[in-house]
């Protein structure tokens, strides 16, 4: 999720704890009880200095000297003494900007309802739901039996887990026995994403004995409604490597591994079919899948190989009326949808249904008695078409008549309909439920999510550009502002950007932008490459030795935005997390020049370390994105965009930085160390602060309130370096 002169005096290599004593004692006091303005009192204030501890790491020959290795001990005092300091020089930059806070809080949360409930779906008999009550964190799951006028069922009530946590995480939607009887469900209270799943008894209300830990949370029951089949993750890698078979009223510790994925580039995923006759384990790889299936009921049975792994072969299974429909990049970069008989589920066998298309990416379908519905992605954007059977080379679209969009395919649970359920959603328009009548064309908006504050969509305008990149690429920007702003260089900009693992960065709608809107920002999110907006070679173009495509498709939109006087670099400011740290960290060494300020969230900087190491989680599954660095063109590669290895001693843009202590994909001491490296190195005075959620990991706070918190401190520390305090 980032132009202060301070007279910083140097504390040549003091211990941490009295690195802080000296800060608490010498500078967070005078804050309240000087009249200095507050340039001044932020002047004063003496940063966080790491101790340097050499330590050297030497691979092809190649020695690189981290003096911050030793950050990477979460339960050292002494790191947590540093994180905690880290922690309170962020709270003194940022307390003259306190008011300014609450109020951004304030606007955000006027935005968001209350009250309010998901759009019903059902299944099996009921009708399933969640909803929020007001002034509460979490939600609640419900159903109601047959009609939606019946009595309302609450399965679950995540405030009352919650109750005297810090923090707490429901798996999903908890999975329902076949009989309807029992629940089972995962709950994180770390953010580690490490679920110990729990089975709740609907009828009477209690919560069993069983208790199954360290889990990915998933659940596919059998149909006997006593056996449950889960994930068991590795202890250090947190990789799910193990699908374990518990039965009810058993011990846990003799639960038996019915498959175990032995290669540490390979993960495990689990799920229960649309049509519930089979359970579905995917293993999978970065550019490799494998499925494994089983008859619900016989639970007892052994799991069968649909398809042998291949290298490079991708593949996704489902089932319908006695077929099994595979997407598929066998012989289709951008996918195609085959079909296969039980008897004979080798690719050798499948048959096409839906061709490859050179210009257009499958990302998923529906299967309806009557109808097939394609979910696909065509020059940046989403596309729904849909066809009968019997036609299904002669597709029609749904149409919503906006210039940049997100669409996709809802909860169906239902075979036997006309209706497709979808979402729609824009820059401008809020979240919204659709049900269309494939045969008449009817649209029926089922609920489009309320946004409070006087929003009105009519008041701000969308825009799809086309920034062209220094090799000759198109790349795509989506941008949203206020009606009625000049196009003259003078306005601030946010610029937004991911690009990795072929994820694409749509324009959905955020509630809370429009505390910037409101106050001149224009909004823009880079479609750069390593994202799949643009097919499957807009992915491959953006990883392994191409990912520098990435970093600079991000430049060169900004560029181009500067160009066309949407803003200028004083006023431009940058925000990428996770991978999209990566990107932060990348241009934040490449063109420190081109940026005001830079916000990175859990960003992942020290890629050539961590992907060294196999203990940290997910090293080993990224093999096929970021490279091996045990391979040595891969290390060279990887170690000259690496942001922490990158740091050196010149002038850089104010920058934030936010993590997790407990983050389980991006450890926090990647951001940690680059900011230490940072502190030592840059000769710039801008403001370089790092807020550490000491209670939270990857996603930040579990509750819905209490994350918008930490989008009050992004957006009061973008508005303070350009002087706008209200």
């Amino acid at each position: 999720m980032r132009n202060f002169k301070h007279r910083i005096r140097r504390i040549k290599n003091l211990p941490i704890t009295l690195s802080i004593l000296v800060f608490a004692l010498f500078f967070l006091f005078p804050i309240l009880t000087t009249g200095q303005d507050e340039t001044q009192k932020t002047d004063s204030l003496i940063p966080p200095k790491a101790e340097k501890i050499r330590h050297e790491l030497t691979v092809h020959n190649d020695t690189r000297i981290d003096n911050y290795y030793w950050l990477n001990q979460r339960d050292n005092p002494k790191v947590l003494a540093y994180l905690n300091a880290e922690n309170d020089y962020m709270k003194a930059m940022m307390n003259h900007t306190e008011k300014l806070q609450a109020k951004l809080y304030d606007e955000i949360i006027t935005r968001i309802p209350q009250d309010d409930a998901s759009v019903p779906f059902k299944r099996n008999g009921y009708y399933y739901y969640n909803r929020l009550e007001k002034g509460k964190e979490y939600p609640l799951f419900c159903r109601k039996n047959e009609k939606l006028e019946n009595k309302e069922e609450i399965m679950l009530d995540v405030n009352e887990l919650a109750k005297g946590l810090s923090y707490c995480q429901v798996s999903g939607v908890p999975s329902v026995s076949p009989n309807n009887k029992m629940i089972a469900y995962g709950v994180d209270t770390v953010s580690r994403r490490k679920y110990t799943i729990h089975i709740k008894d609907l009828i009477t209300g209690k919560t069993i004995a069983d208790q199954i830990p360290n889990t990915t949370g998933d659940v596919a029951w059998g149909n006997d409604n006593k056996t449950i089949f889960y994930l068991s993750k590795d202890q250090v890698t947190l990789r799910s490597d193990k699908v374990m078979k518990h039965k009810l009223g058993t011990p846990v510790e003799k639960d038996k591994t019915v498959f175990f994925e032995k290669d540490e580039t390979f993960d495990l995923n689990l799920h229960t079919s649309k049509s519930r006759k089979y359970i579905y384990i995917n293993s999978s790889s970065t550019l490799s899948k494998e499925y494994l299936y089983l008859d619900t009921n016989t639970p007892d049975a052994d799991f069968k190989v649909f398809q042998p792994r291949e290298k490079n072969l991708e593949y996704y299974v489902s089932d319908y009326n006695g077929k099994f429909y595979i997407l598929t990049n066998y012989d289709a970069k951008n996918f195609r949808l085959m079909e296969a008989s039980p008897e004979k589920t080798a690719k050798e066998n499948w048959k096409e249904v839906i061709p490859h298309r050179e210009n257009v990416l499958l990302e998923g379908y529906e299967l309806l008695k009557d109808f097939i519905v394609l979910e696909e992605r065509q020059d940046g954007l989403t596309h729904l078409r849909y066809a009968t059977w019997d036609q299904k080379d002669k597709p029609q679209t749904v149409d919503m008549g906006e210039e940049a969009y997100v669409i996709s395919i809802d909860i169906n649970p239902e075979f036997d309909t006309p209706w497709l359920r979808f979402r729609y959603e824009s820059l401008t328009t809020p979240g919204s439920i659709y049900e269309m009548n494939l045969v008449t064309k009817e649209k029926k908006l089922l609920k489009q999510n309320f946004v409070g504050g006087g929003f009105d969509k009519n008041n701000y305008k969308t825009e799809r550009l086309w920034a062209t990149a220094r090799d000759g690429v198109k790349v795509p920007i989506s941008i949203v502002y206020k009606k009625g702003i000049e196009k003259n260089g003078d306005n601030p900009l946010l610029l937004y950007g991911y690009g990795a693992y072929g994820i694409s960065s749509d324009p959905n709608f955020r509630s809370n932008l429009f505390s910037l809107l409101d106050r001149g920002f224009v909004y823009a999110i880079a479609h750069v490459r390593g994202g799949q907006e643009m097919g499957r070679l807009w992915y491959e173009d953006g990883k392994l030795l191409k990912k520098k495509n990435t970093f600079t498709d991000f430049i060169d939109c900004a560029e181009y935005l500067i160009a066309q006087k949407y803003t200028q670099s004083s006023k431009l400011f940058a925000y990428g997390g996770s991978a999209g740290g990566l990107l932060m960290g990348a241009i934040y060494n490449m063109r420190p020049d081109l940026f005001k300020g830079i916000i990175a969230g859990v960003p992942f900087v020290d890629i050539v370390t961590t992907m060294l190491d196999k203990t940290i989680p997910l090293t080993t599954f990224e093999y096929d994105e970021w490279g091996n660095p045990e391979e040595k063109v891969y290390y060279d590669y990887m170690l000259s965009y690496s942001p922490y290895d990158n740091v050196i001693a010149k002038d850089y843009p104010a920058m934030l930085v936010l993590t997790g202590l407990h983050d389980s994909q991006v450890q926090y001491f990647e951001p940690a160390k680059w900011v230490a490296k940072l502190r030592e190195l840059k000769t710039d005075k801008n403001p370089l602060i790092m807020r550490v959620n000491m209670e939270a990991g990857h996603g930040g706070a579990s509750g819905r309130f209490q994350r918008n918190k930490e989008t009050a401190l992004v957006y009061a520390f973008i508005l303070d370096q350009l002087g706008i305090n209200q």
